[in-house]
This record gives C-alpha cells, structure tokens and sequence, in this order.
C-alpha cells in the first residue's frame, strides 16, 4: 500500500472559499423583466435583474451588461482627476490655504460626483426601486454641489477684480446657489413623478434647469473670453473645449442616438447613455485643467484683492447648496418610499 502525503489541490481547498466569496452572477434580462424605472428607450436587452445582493452588484462591474461602460467611464475618469489633481498638488506645493481652498473644493465636488454618486447610483441602483430613488436623489444632490464647485472656483480664478466687485459678480454666487438647488429639486421631482414614462422624457424635463445653470456658470467665461479674448491661451482654449464637450454631451443626455435607429444593437456598447457619460467625464477632465492654469494665473493676487476673510466666507458658502439639496433628496426619499409602500399594498 502507498501512502501519500500530497497537499490536496490549491483549486479544491479555495473553490469553496471563493464560491462563498465571488458568487456567480446571475445572467442580464430583457428590459421587460425589470419595471420600467430602470428601462432605457430602445435598450431591449443586458439588464441587471431587480433585487441583486450588494456583493452582486458591486461585482457586476466585472460583468457585460448595458451599464458597464458607463461605470467604467466614471471610475476611470474618477481616477484620472485624482491623479491629475495628486500631480498638480506635489509639483506645485499646492497646500490648503484662502487661496487654494476654493480649488480644493471644486476636486472634492468633481470627484464625488463621478465616483461617490455617479458611479455608485449606477453600479448599485439595481438592488431595489427604492435603491435606485436614494442613488438617484444622491447623484442629483451631487451635481448640485458639482455645479456650485464649479461656479465657486470660475468666480475667483476666471475673471478678475473688476468683474468680482461688479454688481453682476456679487449676485453671481447667490444666484449660482439658487439654481443649483432648483436644478437639483426638478431633477428629483421629475424622477419621482415621470417614473412610469421612458427615461427620454425625464431626461428632456432635467434639462432646462440644468442648461440654465450651465448657461449662469459659464458668465465669467464668456466676460472673460469678451474682455481679454484670446491673451490667456490655454486656459481659454481649454474652457472653449470644455463648452463643446458639454453641448455634445447634452445632446446625447436627451436624444437616443444612435440606438433610436436600430434598437437592440446598441445594448451593450456605444448607445447615447454611454457616449454621454463619456463625454461629460473628459468635459470634467478639461475643466479642471483649465481651472489649473487660471489658479496659478490668479493667486498672486488673490489674497491682496479680495482679502483673506472674504475668500474663507465665500468658501464657506460651499455647504449652503450642499444642505439644501440634501435636505430636499431626503424629503423627495420619504416621498418615494411611501409611493413605493402604497403600491405594495
């Protein structure tokens, strides 16, 4: 008789581990077998079953679906920023003082509405309706602060003294505000009340807000493009790219193109859900790099113009949108759940 002292198989001793760990993933259905909240107009095919585990869900970014592009745009562009960011910071000496903390805010709003929200209400939407309301909510929430980011950065980096101590620069934050919680509001309102509609028809009732935010965003650079013209080169080139991303982005966010002329064939790759999220991740891209150009253009000057009390108070204003838009998601969430309840019933 042999005796053998062999180890057991390395695959016989981890496969139960890494069943219980990795389970497997349960195959895309058509979009008849998900309710029409989570459907895409002329996407027919690759969804995410309803009612995934967490794990599962997290793990379908390892997985074809129709979604998976989307987060990978986001994650990747996520991690683009973050590096680019890291960069700038180490090759710079950029530390966190009046100055520069307008910039750091502007960061921690890009990178949270790419990847905390955007990203995180596309990966993990599938585990339930009320799931997908609360992400949903969460990533209007997000591009409310990312809009108001946006604007606090342009008003003090953008354009200069003048135009900040103009009639028009003083009312340009407060209104800023405004809209980026109306923006926000609308966005969760029609979410909320055109759930049983196809998404073309709540994407075209979020876009007036949002273009009219843009449109007030973009005030310093139009003054400065008007005033300075073509002087400041790059920055200005790079903002002009920026508006050419977003216009192109937009219309993917609200016209089905192309999968309108052949649904079903898109499913998986190249519909307008994922060219528009390409394109408004590399518009974020752009962005920042000409935010950067115009903080090492502007912050020589910045603290002797503005003073070091009034950039600390105008950044402070930061969290104004910030509670307002959560405190209108977490209503919108209640809302949400009761209907939800209602119908169960």
């Amino acid at each position: 008789m042999i005796l053998s002292f062999a180890l057991p198989s390395l695959s016989y001793v981890c496969r139960p581990l890494l069943d219980s760990v990795l389970p497997s993933l349960p195959p895309t259905v058509p979009d008849l077998d998900v309710p029409p909240l989570l459907r895409e107009h002329f996407i027919l095919s690759g969804y995410r079953p309803l009612g995934l585990p967490w794990r599962c869900c997290v793990l379908s970014l390892l997985q074809i679906h129709n979604q998976t592009l989307t987060m990978w745009s986001l994650l990747l562009a996520a991690l683009a920023l973050l590096l680019r960011f890291t960069g700038f910071a180490f090759l710079r000496g950029l530390s966190v003082d009046p100055t520069s903390l307008p910039l750091v805010l502007y960061f921690i709003s890009a990178i949270s509405f790419l990847a905390s929200c955007s990203a995180a209400a596309n990966v993990l939407h599938c585990r339930s309706e009320e799931m997908h309301y609360f992400l949903f909510f969460l990533h209007s929430v997000s591009a409310a602060v990312y809009q108001y980011g946006c604007a606090l950065a342009l008003s003090l980096y953008s354009v200069d003294a003048i135009w900040t101590q103009s009639m028009l620069g003083q009312v340009y934050l407060p209104l800023t505000a405004i809209l980026s919680w109306i923006s926000c509001a609308l966005c969760c309102y029609t979410k909320l009340t055109l759930r049983s509609k196809f998404a073309i028809h709540r994407r075209i009732c979020r876009l007036f807000p949002m273009g009219v935010a843009f449109l007030v965003i973009m005030g310093p650079f139009v003054r400065r493009l008007t005033i300075y013209r073509w002087s400041n080169g790059p920055a200005l080139m790079l903002f002009l790219h920026q508006v050419v991303l977003f216009l192109l982005s937009t219309f993917f966010f609200c016209f089905p193109v192309p999968e309108c002329f052949a649904p079903g064939h898109y499913d998986l790759a190249g519909n307008s859900h994922h060219v528009y999220h390409a394109l408004r991740s590399l518009c974020t891209l752009v962005q920042q790099e000409a935010l950067f150009h115009d903080f090492l253009w502007r912050r020589p000057a910045l603290v002797r113009q503005m003073g070091e009390q009034h950039l600390l108070l105008t950044c402070i204003s930061f969290f104004c949108p910030m509670v307002c838009c959560s405190m209108t998601a977490l209503a919108m969430r209640s809302r949400a759940r009761a209907e939800l309840e209602k119908e169960q019933r």
